[in-house]
């Protein structure tokens, strides 16, 4: 359990650090529609206020306060599941940590910013692709695919 609090911890404090630069020393929302190439085309910066959810979905409703409450309630969830669960490994706990260290960061900045600072954004291969994410899209991501390999859902397998 020890693992899955020092993983969110340095998650969330990795992603509101990044959050910061970008939008208090990089001053990227006060310069719309420009973009800064990191390592092109690959890597841009390019800011972007989410109000929604994952690629913008419920953008057009004001779902603040709704998408607080649910990452929240998510977040406590993952946090019971694991601690309660007796025969998951490392992985799991660390998919646990970094499902709800990002969670938080979005939280933080719905609460602070009403949307979800994204800036980073890639495209390859003559691609562009028109969405940017944060630390905490990529590490909520992570977190979810690790909870679905590294633990076993609940199913306890009878051996005859």
């Amino acid at each position: 359990m020890r693992l899955t609090f020092w993983t969110g911890f340095w998650i969330f404090l990795l992603d509101q650090a990044t959050k910061y630069v970008v939008l208090y020393l990089v001053n990227l929302p006060a310069q719309p529609n420009q973009s800064y190439d990191v390592f092109a085309p690959f890597l841009t910066l390019r800011m972007a206020w989410n109000r929604g959810v994952n690629f913008g979905l419920f953008a057009d409703f004001d779902m603040r306060w709704v998408l607080i409450g649910v990452a929240l309630v998510i977040s406590g969830f993952v946090i019971w599941w694991i601690h309660r669960e007796k025969n998951i490994g490392r992985w799991a706990y660390i998919s646990a940590g970094l499902l709800v260290g990002g969670a938080l960061g979005n939280v933080v900045d719905r609460a602070i910013h009403g949307a979800v600072a994204d800036f980073i954004n890639m495209s390859c291969c003559g691609i562009n692709n028109p969405y940017a994410f944060n630390i905490a899209d990529i590490s909520i991501f992570a977190g979810a695919i690790g909870l679905v390999l590294f633990t076993d859902g609940g199913d306890k397998k009878k051996t005859a």
